[in-house]
């Protein structure tokens, strides 16, 4: 099974005011809006995130990224004025930081050892 494109969906109760903290977090506005109540933003070539009204599950979502450079990413973060917390272990010599939106929604971000990074 070859999967040519991934999609995130993060539940979210107040869509007027999740768009604009998810542009923070992602340092864009969305790429589209598919219908009322949804924006999605591209994460990289074939993975997408989407914000989606939905007061029922709102505040269940989670998603984990992992990135070659975490200190990089608390930067821009912090610039934006996500507060990030302390980076603590997510795994054997895996740094990461936990984030949450709005809703508490959580949105953790990762990064492998160099020698993990390497073999892929």
């Amino acid at each position: 099974m070859a999967i040519s494109e991934f999609f995130a969906g993060m539940p979210v109760a107040d869509f007027a005011s999740a768009v604009p903290w998810y542009e923070r977090l992602w340092g864009k506005p969305p790429d589209f809006y598919p219908e009322e109540g949804e924006a999605v933003w591209q994460i990289t070539g074939h993975s997408w995130v989407y914000v989606v009204t939905d007061r029922q599950r709102a505040g269940n979502g989670l998603i984990t990224l992992l990135i070659d450079d975490l200190e990089d990413r608390i930067a821009q973060l912090s610039e934006r004025g996500i507060e990030t917390g302390p980076v603590q272990e997510m795994g054997p010599s895996v740094p990461g930081i936990a984030i949450t939106d709005p809703d508490g929604n959580r949105i953790t971000f990762g990064q492998p050892p160099a020698e993990a990074e390497e073999a892929s």
